[in-house]
């Protein structure tokens, strides 16, 4: 029975964002409308980068790993939802509590390393364009991306490990609409200062270095650019690295908001809705933000639709 107290708990509540049934159906539709968004965009990304040869660079090979990686998020917790409000039912169960909160970590983690590869790629091209190709080798490529799932996993595994050891012995109702690590900790009866800490620490670190990577990376682009004599030359230096920027400061502002604050000052509303715009609003971002303001995948997409109208 929710909110009674018993030894262990088998299952948790998702409470979602509203108890209004008028607001339920709108949160539905919203919800359902940005997560066919966020799937058709980057999958489009996807097929685009695929089917076009002048797109199979060191860029469009991390970008398509980025739209493949919020894909994966983005489903990791939207069609639950979706899947509860159609049923009926708000229950998931306390495995499935625990592998929603690890591929919620594993992926946010690949985003986050993932936009500071796309920094280093940026880095590399305008600041040093003559050995891009000689710095930038496939191998490389392969290596930071196969290297970021490395940690992102290890990374996920500890926290999930730790928060496996807690109890739940009381409320077993979460205020939000997926398994997220700050309200699972709020209702833990056992002690929780060591996953506090470890948040804090190694996850703050985890975070933290590949935004300081990604801000000096953007600190040399600049430098690199002002030097530049053309004023063309500059403005599609800033507009190529302008749309990363845009997504970094967006991902990033949120996740801080969350995590990187002592658990007593946290409030379950702006927890919400900060989570809503990493884990759903920025995934459905990215394709637009990337597709916008980029002419070759512009050039990509256009011709990809174009083959499949002519081909029908």
């Amino acid at each position: 029975m929710r909110g009674a107290n018993q030894s262990s708990v088998s299952e948790f509540f998702l409470l979602g964002l509203s108890r209004q049934p008028q607001q339920q159906q709108l949160l539905f539709m919203l919800f359902l409308s940005m997560y066919l968004a966020t799937v058709l965009g980057n999958l489009l990304i996807l097929l685009a980068i695929s089917m076009d040869s002048r797109l199979h660079t060191p860029m469009y090979f991390f970008l398509s790993n980025l739209s493949f990686v919020d894909v994966c998020f983005s489903s990791t917790t939207v069609p639950k939802m979706l899947a509860n409000h159609i049923l009926g039912s708000e229950t998931i169960s306390f495995s499935g509590c625990l592998t929603q909160m690890y591929f919620l970590f594993e992926l946010a983690d690949m985003d986050n390393f993932l936009l500071a590869v796309m920094a280093y790629d940026r880095f590399v091209a305008v600041c040093h364009p003559l050995h891009y190709l000689t710095k930038m080798t496939p191998q490389l490529c392969a290596l930071l991306v196969s290297g970021s799932w490395v940690i992102a996993n290890l990374n996920a595994l500890l926290h999930t490990l730790l928060m496996a050891q807690l109890s739940f012995c009381a409320d077993n109702a979460i205020p939000h609409f997926f398994c997220d690590v700050t309200p699972l900790l709020k209702l833990s009866c056992s002690d929780t200062y060591l996953n506090e800490v470890m948040i804090l620490t190694e996850g703050a670190l985890i975070m933290i270095t590949p935004f300081v990577c990604v801000l000096a990376s953007y600190v040399h682009i600049t430098c690199a650019v002002v030097r530049v004599p053309s004023t063309k030359g500059r403005w599609k230096a800033f507009s190529t690295c302008g749309s990363h920027l845009a997504v970094v400061f967006l991902f990033y502002d949120t996740i801080i908001a969350v995590y990187f604050n002592p658990l007593s000052s946290h409030s379950s509303e702006k927890d919400t809705a900060a989570t809503v715009m990493y884990t759903v609003v920025t995934p459905m971002l990215n394709p637009f933000i990337y597709s916008l303001r980029n002419r070759d995948l512009k050039g990509a997409l256009q011709k990809m639709i174009s083959r499949k109208t002519y081909s029908y």
